[in-house]
């Protein structure tokens, strides 16, 4: 039987797109594909659920845009379907006096976006709010909060399930072909046909595109894991909610931060190093072909270039805890190494150009028949429902 809509990733913003279809076209035959034996196994599983507020973000963005909307109806939807969820607020925290125009260009960004409430406090109020904190000013956000994404997911299954749309586990997609007026997606032992693709597959995003014969321009997926350590129950009064430090304008990722989690627990992390393999989840984990395929890309090395003393950085905190504790100790110098245990890991996806810049934005590219998802970064767990609006409506578009 022909599908009308396949969709390759059963990740938060692929199983948000196929909602957001079925939302708006509730006769639509649509089939997800997951590799893996459940849902939401390697971004969406692995995510530090933090609910983003916008405020990092270039504003007039697909980021900026869709992380306020999103926002907006990820809350709608938690309520309706009784999701987890806590609105605490966080700080974003400077410790030294370079640090503070930094603060002044975040605090822009997030009234251009539309924020309400942010403001700047200085070190008493800092403490009020986080009494380890040790800052000069900060940045207090009213609108972060903290969430169980894979709930969320889970959540889309149901409500797709219910409304007659097929989640697969296991079918991985290792072929696209079209013929005729169909296209179709071929595991090394079945095959779904349909009349448009999705292409929302993350860390392998670039590789599915590919064999929907898109052209990418040199555009290549680099998986980058962020190790996470935990506080020990009897230090979890350390932190309140959400701390994070002013990030570096050069580097592209937040630095290693305080997270309260909804279910239980104190998370800090995560770093930002090199993984082996594109799903590499341990230091120990390689995977020669996609290691080399790595390092050969051209906008990889002049990447590892132009960012070798922190990446160096970003290593020893991989290896050595206590330089991993030492970073942490800049938000909140109690914290000790005896004070962690070493907790789990994810893998972020970014694309980055043959000239090694990082795209910071999302990208969604097309072809006959096929729309292809070819970055996805944060906030996309935040904004899957907007991410999987725009997306349905291309989508919807072509047939």
């Amino acid at each position: 039987m022909q599908k009308d809509v396949i969709i390759i990733g059963g990740g938060i913003v692929g199983l948000a797109t196929a909602w957001r279809l079925l939302e708006a076209r509730p006769e639509l035959s649509i089939t997800v594909l997951e590799k893996e034996q459940d849902i939401a196994a390697h971004q969406t599983g692995h995510n530090s659920g933090v609910i983003h507020s916008g405020i990092y973000y270039r504003p007039g963005t697909l980021r900026a845009r869709n992380c306020r909307e999103g926002y907006a109806e990820l809350l709608q939807f938690c309520q309706k379907h009784e999701i987890a969820h806590e609105i605490c607020g966080k700080v974003i925290v400077a410790t030294r006096p370079e640090e503070l125009p930094q603060l002044d260009k975040i605090m822009d960004h997030g009234w251009r976006n539309g924020l309400i409430g942010i403001r700047r406090i200085g070190p008493e109020e800092t403490r009020e709010k986080e009494p380890h904190v040790q800052a000069l000013e900060s940045i207090w956000v009213p609108q972060a909060g903290i969430i169980k994404y894979r709930r969320v997911a889970e959540t889309y299954v149901k409500l797709l399930r219910a409304g007659g749309a097929e989640v697969r586990t296991g079918f991985k997609v290792v072929n696209i072909l079209r013929k005729g007026g169909e296209i179709i997606a071929q595991s090394e032992k079945d095959e779904v046909r349909g009349r448009i693709l999705v292409n929302c597959a993350g860390l392998y995003s670039d590789k599915v595109a590919q064999m929907t014969g898109q052209n990418l321009d040199g555009i290549q997926i680099l998986p980058f894991r962020g190790e996470y350590y935990v506080l020990k129950k009897e230090k979890q009064y350390l932190v309140n909610n959400l701390i994070y430090p002013t990030p570096n304008p050069n580097f592209p990722f937040l630095g290693v931060h305080f997270t309260r989690m909804i279910e239980g627990g104190i998370e800090a992390g995560p770093n930002a190093v090199l993984a082996f393999r594109r799903e590499g989840y341990s230091r120990w984990d390689w995977q020669v072909g996609e290691l080399m395929e790595t390092l050969a890309h051209p906008g990889f090395r002049q990447l590892a270039v132009k960012h070798w003393r922190e990446g160096m950085d970003e290593m020893q905190r991989s290896f050595f805890k206590s330089a991993f504790v030492k970073a942490l100790q800049k938000l909140v110098p109690a914290v000790q190494a005896d004070d962690l245990e070493r907790g789990g890991a994810g893998v972020r996806a970014m694309a980055c150009d043959r000239e090694g810049k990082l795209i910071d934005e999302f990208l969604i590219l097309e072809n006959d028949r096929v729309v292809n998802v070819c970055n996805a970064p944060s906030p996309a767990a935040t904004a899957s429902l907007a991410i999987g609006k725009t997306i349905a409506e291309r989508t919807l578009s072509k047939l």
